[in-house]
């Protein structure tokens, strides 16, 4: 709709209304008040199933307490229920919101906020044996000031319907395949939905690092494969966080250490001769994961419910996968950093030796993590024993370069 169409609407008192599976939710003007109208769809109204489960739902939502939830009654007397009033408030459909400020995605903490939200009431409603189903622009509601999340009318009143589909007509990319091939709706159709609403969200912005891993398994499209509960989401969204966020530290910390070698270099006295440094001999070692040693076969459980003898295994098994990824980083390590300790890193400019000290970084990042994963150590741990490693070669290759009476780096 265009400008001039919306302003023809408003003198003609038509009121805009946004499609929802079961009927168009449009706000309306009564006796100088505004109030919020779900006007039922007559083909579903023929449907006797449907009908009667809207009665079921009509007469149930207002025992739902959760702050997330609109409440409704039925307008009229009719036996059967064509429209029905929803409860005052300022609210509006998160398509109305995207369309009307955009700018809203790019607020410090709003998707936090909706996902919070959601995952909140998705609980509440699972708590009760109820499942919302479809989680859309269209179907979740946004409360203005604070920007709530609030969810009106769910699809799991409606699952006796013979034919899924001319309920979610319009909504099938929101709604996860089993529930069109009328198989098992339980907690994961509600996390695929979520997980496909906070991807369309993000389509208008740039997505946190933390969300795209989780967002991507929730999205699976075997059950299976997504996440069990909201919470178990939630909290898979926070370890990620906490994750980048210690790499983030970790980068931080490198990067200070490389410009520290770097000032060191800089005040060395200048001579003809620079020799190269080369990588320190790699020592022929037995690579335990060639043994056969799976670190992420241990089938690790929680410390308390073990016997002694267990806990001292688990210990031991432990240890066995923090010296795999010592004597695997530290090769790497020597690799990366004899990159940049020769005499054509360390007589370059220094622009250009802070540039290449930026790739190290990311080179030492990338190995650190990668590696963490295959010897199945945390991530905190890997960076403890990555920073130590990384000290004490620099340390070393610091040496090795001031007794070859290095040139440093050019201004």
């Amino acid at each position: 709709m265009n400008y001039e169409e919306l302003i023809a609407s408003r003198r003609e008192k038509q009121p805009q209304k946004t499609h929802l599976p079961i009927g168009e939710y449009f706000r309306q003007q009564t006796d100088g008040k505004y109030h919020s109208y779900l006007e039922i769809r007559p083909e579903l109204n023929s449907n006797i199933k449907f009908s009667e489960a809207l009665k079921t739902e009509c007469q149930q939502n207002s025992s739902l307490t959760n702050s997330h939830l609109l409440h409704f009654r039925p307008v009229g007397e009719s036996s059967d229920i064509e429209k029905i009033e929803l409860e005052q408030g300022h609210y509006q459909p998160l398509s109305q919101l995207l369309n009307d400020t955009p700018a809203v995605v790019a607020e410090k903490g709003f998707f936090d906020n909706l996902t919070n939200g959601l995952l909140d009431a998705a609980s509440y409603l699972h708590s009760k044996g109820i499942y919302h189903v479809c989680f859309s622009p269209q179907t979740v509601f946004i409360r203005k000031g604070d920007n709530g999340v609030l969810l009106l009318s769910h699809g799991s009143y409606y699952l006796g319907m013979s034919e899924p589909g001319q309920l979610y007509d319009g909504f099938e990319d929101f709604v996860a395949p089993e529930v069109l091939n009328r198989g098992t709706v339980d907690e994961r159709c509600d996390i695929y939905s979520i997980g496909k609403l906070l991807t369309c969200v993000f389509d208008s912005s740039d997505m946190p690092l933390e969300y795209r891993r989780v967002l991507k398994k929730a999205v699976s499209q075997s059950p299976e494969d997504r996440y069990s509960t909201p919470e178990e989401m939630l909290n898979a969204i926070n370890n990620k966080r906490n994750t980048y966020r210690s790499a983030v530290s970790f980068a931080v910390a490198v990067v200070i250490a490389l410009l520290c070698v770097g000032l060191y270099f800089e005040l060395f006295p200048e001579t003809e001769t620079v020799e190269f440094v080369k990588p320190a001999p790699r020592q022929a070692t037995d690579d335990l994961l060639d043994d056969g040693f799976r670190p992420e076969e241990l089938g690790i459980v929680d410390s308390d419910s073990l016997t002694e003898e267990e806990r001292i295994s688990q210990q031991e098994y432990q240890a066995k996968a923090e010296e795999i990824f010592r004597k695997r980083y530290e090769q790497e390590a020597d690799r990366i950093l004899s990159k940049i300790y020769n005499k054509n890193s360390m007589n370059v400019s220094e622009k250009n030796f802070l540039a290449r000290n930026q790739e190290t970084v990311e080179d030492l990042m990338k190995a650190q993590m990668q590696i963490a994963d295959e010897a199945a150590i945390s991530q905190e741990k890997s960076q403890l024993i990555a920073t130590e490693i990384i000290e004490r070669l620099t340390e070393q290759k610091k040496q090795a370069l001031g007794g070859s009476n290095g040139r440093g780096i050019q201004k």
